[in-house]
């Protein structure tokens, strides 16, 4: 009876799991046009990605895909909130329900995308892998001259594996010290307590831009893993999963399309190209799928640009990051982004 009893309660709470995950479909579109604003997760302060400027707000290019997402929703690219998150604390803020959405530098992996109650959309932000920052002086030409180095990690990240299976593919040695912070990280560096920081070559980018003297630290050229980063919502919504996703293939197209943000309100008006029509809302309502408004793209494009454009103001050549466009380029110019089109 005991067994019974055990067995009943156990399918009893599949049953409530199952219908409640149903039933949250729609439920943070929902919950967000009620509030009048989009509750983002990112990082706790990453230059090129989302850190706070002089005056305190958060810029970056995943800090603008969040302004994206309330443009696309409100028509307005200010209706969002920011909550800076580690590594740690990241996912769990999203499955609380504290945030609405992450865009937060995280890589889209098969456990997290399948076994965490959490999905990716797809877009991804910035194709990314792991690398090495050393100081000059250590005179360091490869990674694989790292053997017996003491190395900072940021824990709570996919790094800690892909280091892992670095130094054991090449048959190396090192020492890990792991940080629950990027810039408690990068200051271990600086000091001297560990010989090379490793993370997103990205991160490695913005980290180098904030020490003293970003000129005696050098990257080095392996790339030991594939880092896909992407922003992330809660599983079982598919609604709101539909609209990030969009939100960023949007940005895609409109680069794609030469639509920029100095250009789109006229390229809305007398486009005679039939995809840019479909695309702005002007032929079509393709807006009224995702439940937002005919010129939804307009609104993204028009406040915060398309995605070229906020790559380049956040971590082009223009930057302190001074990144290449590299795999982020589109498909067209050499590099593998590449959107599925709005019609």
């Amino acid at each position: 009876m005991k067994m019974l009893k055990s067995t009943l309660a156990i399918v009893t709470a599949a049953a409530v799991l199952g219908v409640s995950g149903f039933a949250q479909a729609g439920a943070t579109l929902d919950a967000v046009q009620k509030k009048g604003f989009v509750q983002c997760g990112v990082s706790d302060g990453l230059p090129g990605f989302s850190v706070p400027d002089s005056t305190g707000k958060i810029i970056g290019i995943d800090a603008d895909v969040c302004r994206a997402v309330a443009a696309a929703v409100f028509g307005d690219a200010t209706k969002v909130k920011f909550s800076q998150l580690n590594a740690k604390e990241r996912f769990t803020a999203l499955q609380s329900g504290e945030i609405d959405m992450l865009s937060r530098n995280s890589t889209m992996t098969s456990s997290r995308d399948a076994g965490m109650g959490l999905k990716f959309p797809g877009f991804i932000t910035y194709y990314d892998g792991v690398g090495f920052l050393a100081n000059s002086k250590l005179g360091v030409k490869s990674a694989k001259e790292l053997d017996g180095a003491t190395i900072c990690i940021q824990a709570g990240t996919t790094t800690e594996l892909n280091v892992s299976d670095y130094f054991r593919s090449n048959n190396l040695k090192y020492t890990p010290i792991t940080f629950d912070t990027s810039d408690e990280s990068a200051k271990s560096l600086e000091s001297g307590r560990c010989d090379v920081l490793t993370s997103d070559k990205s991160q490695l980018y913005a980290q180098r831009s904030k020490l003293a003297s970003p000129k005696d630290y050098v990257v080095l050229p392996e790339t030991i893993s594939k880092e896909p980063l992407g922003p992330v919502v809660r599983n079982g919504d598919d609604e709101w999963l539909a609209i990030v996703r969009w939100v960023g293939y949007a940005m895609l197209n409109a680069e794609e399309a030469g639509v920029t943000s100095k250009n789109v309100a006229e390229q809305a008006k007398s486009t005679k190209n039939p995809d840019v029509a479909r695309l702005l809302g002007a032929d079509g309502e393709y807006g009224k799928d995702l439940k937002l408004p005919k010129d939804w793209v307009v609104k993204i494009v028009g406040q915060v640009g398309n995605y070229g454009e906020v790559f380049e103001k956040n971590l082009g050549k223009s930057t302190p990051l001074e990144i290449d466009r590299g795999l982020n380029a589109l498909w067209t110019n050499g590099g593998i982004q590449y959107a599925p089109p709005v019609r």
